[in-house]
């Protein structure tokens, strides 16, 4: 999973209405009752079968730290799946997405003017259709690099051309990602 990837699944997360479950036999109950076998179950988290029956008994209660996060992200990612949908589809029709990132912006300009790229701190709000297309790319299983990509036409057409007031022949480049966060 690259960075746009984990901050799209932040800003679903921030989307949630109710909490996820809180103890491990009731999220083990959960994700038995979306994986539909113990199973299944122990293959998303990577334990044994028999382990998965113990914690939704209930017989084991504190599992190590690395099968609770790895629990805790699979509850996660299966919760309040319409909450999301109905988010990112408003995000991609009407609301648009912002992105606050700390990155390397490199240049491709016309004789005369820098192109060293350098670190930016920039918080922009990208209207629907960049969302639609994040969205889409996301769904159709895109890697991380068409991702940035589409998110540094994003920025380059609405921070760095105006919306085409400025800078028509501009090309930015979206590398060095320090942190990257999206919110819709």
């Amino acid at each position: 999973m690259g960075d746009i990837d984990e901050a799209i699944d932040r800003a679903d997360r921030e989307a949630f209405t109710r909490e996820p479950p809180k103890s491990v036999q009731a999220r083990i109950r959960f994700l038995i009752k979306h994986l539909k076998t113990a199973k299944a179950v122990a293959r998303e988290i990577g334990v044994t079968a028999d382990s998965v029956n113990r914690y939704r008994r209930g017989v084991r209660k504190h599992p190590p730290q690395e099968i609770v996060d790895r629990i805790d992200a699979a509850v996660r990612a299966r919760w309040q799946p319409q909450v999301r949908r109905r988010r990112r589809e408003q995000a991609a029709t009407s609301t648009g997405i912002t992105v606050e990132t700390r990155a390397r912006f490199g240049y491709t300009a016309p004789v005369g003017t820098t192109d060293d790229g350098r670190l930016r701190r920039l918080t922009i709000h990208l209207p629907p259709e960049y969302a639609r297309h994040l969205f889409d790319a996301r769904e159709r299983g895109a890697d991380d690099q068409r991702m940035r990509a589409i998110i540094a036409e994003g920025l380059q057409e609405i921070y760095f051309k105006d919306g085409g007031r400025r800078a028509d022949q501009l090309e930015v480049e979206f590398t060095d990602i320090d942190y990257i966060d999206v919110s819709f």
